[in-house]
């Protein structure tokens, strides 16, 4: 089965809104082997509506809309969708009844005129009713194909899409359903073309599971697509990719799913059982942050410094005056005290640091705009990165507070 997405919004157009419905539809319809191959979104007009649901149906078996079922003229999506079918519209009582419910209960005595109109569908049309608002959905259907509209409030789209249309469309689909499941790996450390190469005959070679690479800031990700009859059989074919990937890739995979790079790095040190600190001046806190936003961080990281100036640097961490005279703030011997100092301070085992040049000015020739050090202390010794970093002042504090959590994750693989 074909479907396609069309979201209805002039604030879409104009970008007062992200369309985070078309997504969810999209994931919903793909974890029950729906093939979505085109998505549009367009305004408020009922005509270019028109359009665009016939286009739509030229290609697909189902058309699922989201938004303009509201009460006003502005929400035309009901009489583009009669149109585009060559039906008119008639009242569903069901559909009044339930918004004039809704309407008393909120104090609106006077809106049968809004509950009027909530309540046209199509002819013929199915109604999917709404636990979460005023205005109810439809399902019509004509010569074999189906549109599918909704409200484009998230939540009340979210609850129809479970409730009535993953069950209907489940039943159109009858045997010859199939399920599409996937699997995000997430990479740190190499870049894009780096990663690429490693894993080209994977991207290239197969159309069934398929492996896409997708970049996102300091990191990449690899998504792992199986199509298959059943759940189980699609997870297997995923685990079977996702080795091969892991065997390539090695270190450089730290997770998968909604993992991120500080979920990671707790985990290992919580496995460990090791705790660690953090100072930090370019990154202003944010690694801090990052750890502080997975459950159980409270295990492992028992301080975290913020030394943005100088005499904190001196003070706070006890970093050599004479250091930082002779070699400044954004330097290799300064990292370094300032993670031996978070290390002592905290009593740690493992301490991470972070100085340099976020910009957009304090740059130098010797020293330019996104140079980072990243210190590491434990017992035994120290190390310290040299990063070269690109991007918006927030960027590249971004980038450093991964690639410094990065570092931290490989040490305690390596030397634990």
């Amino acid at each position: 089965m074909r479907a396609e997405i069309l979201s209805i919004g002039t604030e879409l157009l104009l970008g007062d809104i992200v369309d985070t419905n078309a997504a969810y539809i999209g994931r919903r319809l793909a974890e029950i082997g729906v093939d979505v191959f085109h998505r549009a979104t367009v305004g408020d007009n009922t005509e270019r509506i028109v359009g665009a649901i016939g286009d739509a149906l030229a290609r697909a078996d189902v058309v699922i809309t989201t938004g303009g079922l509201g009460p006003t003229e502005d929400d035309p999506t009901r009489e583009a969708v009669a149109a585009a079918l060559g039906v008119s519209l008639e009242v569903s009582e069901e559909a009044r009844r339930h918004a004039e419910s809704l309407l008393a209960r909120a104090g609106h005595e006077a809106a049968s005129e809004s509950a009027a109109r909530q309540a046209l569908v199509p002819g013929g049309a199915r109604m999917i009713g709404n636990d979460r608002g005023t205005a109810c959905g439809f399902i019509a259907e004509k010569g074999g194909k189906a549109v599918i509209s909704m409200p484009g409030v998230p939540g009340e789209m979210r609850g129809m899409i479970e409730s009535t249309v993953i069950p209907y469309l489940r039943s159109r689909m009858g045997r010859a359903g199939s399920v599409i499941r996937s699997r995000v790996l997430k990479v740190c450390g190499p870049g894009e073309a780096t990663v690429e190469d490693a894993v080209r005959d994977l991207l290239h070679g197969k159309a069934n599971p398929t492996v896409a690479p997708l970049v996102s800031l300091g990191e990449v990700e690899l998504r792992v697509t199986a199509k298959a009859r059943c759940s189980e059989e699609a997870d297997a074919m995923i685990a079977a990719v996702e080795a091969e990937i892991r065997a390539r890739l090695g270190d450089d995979v730290y997770g998968a799913g909604d993992d991120e790079i500080q979920d990671a790095a707790v985990r290992l040190l919580a496995e460990r059982k090791l705790t660690c600190a953090v100072a930090e001046s370019v990154t202003g806190g944010l690694i801090a942050h990052k750890l502080t936003e997975v459950p159980g961080c409270s295990e492992v990281l028992g301080l975290a410094v913020t030394s943005y100036s100088n005499d904190a640097k001196r003070e706070v961490l006890e970093v050599p005056a004479a250091a930082l005279r002779r070699h400044g703030a954004v330097s290799r011997e300064v990292a370094i005290a300032m993670a031996k100092g978070a290390m002592a301070l905290g009593g740690a085992d493992v301490a991470v640091s972070t100085t340099g040049i976020a910009g957009p000015s304090g740059g130098s020739v010797a020293k330019p705009v996104g140079l980072v050090f990243v210190g590491l202390a434990w017992r035994q010794g120290v190390a310290c990165a040299r990063l070269s970093l690109f991007g918006t002042r927030s960027e590249i504090k971004e980038r450093a507070a991964r690639k410094a959590l990065d570092l931290l994750r490989r040490h305690v693989l390596r030397r634990w």
